[in-house]
């Protein structure tokens, strides 16, 4: 018996993509989620201060943003499993990663109205470039 997987079992470039892509999209939204839900909370050491553990808990879980952004985390993570068994793991996890960073970028940029630097975006363009180098 072998675990390792046929390569006639590897998908092709499409389904590779969007399977990536899958990941990608909901780590992000989920990212982005949970930024924002943490956000409009306030300071958690301030609530701590004020109303004590169970106090900076219970802001955090009755936060519907909290909750969104931690579904659409465990959604990249069944993502990522799927990925992983359909192809290899040095193609999905830096592919993954690392495309991740620039769709933070660019919704950190957008959505939460964060200052994103030259410095970030030059690291995004040449993410993108690795990436490229990786899959061909």
């Amino acid at each position: 018996m072998t675990i390792l997987p046929s390569p006639a079992s590897h998908p092709g470039f499409w389904s590779a993509a969007g399977m990536i892509a899958a990941i990608v999209l909901s780590s992000t939204t989920g990212e982005v989620l949970t930024a924002a839900a943490m956000k409009s909370i306030g300071d958690l050491d301030d609530i701590r201060a004020h109303s004590g553990m169970k106090g900076a808990i219970r802001a955090v879980v009755t936060c519907p943003l909290f909750f969104a952004g931690v579904f659409f985390l465990a959604l990249a993570f069944f993502a990522l499993l799927l990925a992983l068994n359909h192809m290899d793991l040095s193609l999905v996890a830096p592919a993954s990663a690392s495309l991740t960073l620039v769709t933070n970028a660019i919704a950190g940029k957008i959505f939460l109205k964060e200052n994103v630097d030259r410095r970030r975006w030059t690291s995004a363009v040449l993410v993108c470039i690795g990436v490229y180098l990786l899959a061909h």
